[in-house]
């Protein structure tokens, strides 16, 4: 493993897929830990796919106790019912909420069926959040067009919960899981930039070679919201933890 700064950001290249898992479960445990009411920010998608099973595994051995803590989801499609397949609560359940003691647990409403009813509900949870205390910790993907949450190009440093429209890639990567194009939700609700960067420490991984050129263009390339997850780099304490296959594109000192 090896680690160095880049502008304001840490970079951790683990191994392999199992390894970054690992060290970021620690990270998670780490909090909870110390702070056992501890709010965390979860994502979805294939890569925090495997740090849930490690927390899981952790529970059930008795090493952590979710019983206090508060989650927060950044981001689910619009529409959406809740008992969808293809929620991102029914993820959440499957990955994770089913198999541990956490009962405080919030991700956005995918089913409000208009302009008013949405608008209040995304105020709502920037509400939620705040009354909760803050996030300690986000947890972060970054999609192939440089998104982070749903924040697709184009979406402002101020921006906050809100629902935006998918990017066609977005929608051609998601849509195996949908069983095709057609059945991929258009739009989504999504934390905004400036939610996400108000959390205490932002931790993003990804992994695989899909990832390498946007995670080269995430670190080296300008601050930007053309490529959203850029503006991890502004934020006074965050890292990126990547498999070798992520950081292919970067120089050979990240390299562990």
């Amino acid at each position: 493993m090896s680690s160095l700064t880049a502008t304001e950001t840490r970079v951790v290249v683990l191994q392999d897929y199992g390894s970054l898992c690992e060290h970021v479960a620690e990270r998670i445990s780490d909090v909870v830990r110390v702070k056992p009411d501890a709010v965390l920010g979860l994502a979805t998608g294939a890569s925090p796919i495997g740090v849930y099973r490690e927390l899981v595994r952790r529970y059930q051995e008795g090493r952590l106790d979710f019983s206090r803590v508060t989650c927060f989801n950044l981001d689910e499609y619009y529409p959406m019912y809740p008992n969808s397949v293809h929620s991102y609560r029914q993820f959440m359940k499957r990955n994770l909420f089913d198999h541990i003691n956490c009962r405080h647990w919030h991700i956005p409403d995918g089913q409000r069926s208009n302009p008013a009813g949405l608008e209040n509900g995304c105020a709502q949870y920037e509400k939620a959040i705040r009354d909760a205390g803050g996030i300690e910790l986000q947890l972060l993907g970054i999609g192939r067009t440089g998104h982070m949450g749903f924040n697709e190009p184009g979406s402002l440093l101020s921006s906050r919960t809100r629902v935006v429209t998918l990017d066609e890639v977005t929608r051609r990567d998601a849509a195996p899981g949908f069983g095709g194009l057609s059945a991929v939700p258009a739009e989504a609700i999504t934390m905004g930039i400036g939610t996400i960067l108000e959390a205490r420490q932002l931790v993003m991984i990804a992994s695989g070679v899909s990832k390498a050129d946007v995670v080269r263009r995430m670190m080296t390339g300008a601050i930007s919201d053309r490529l959203p997850a850029s503006f991890i780099r502004e934020h006074y304490n965050s890292i990126v933890c990547l498999d070798v296959d992520a950081a292919a594109n970067l120089n050979s000192e990240y390299q562990p």
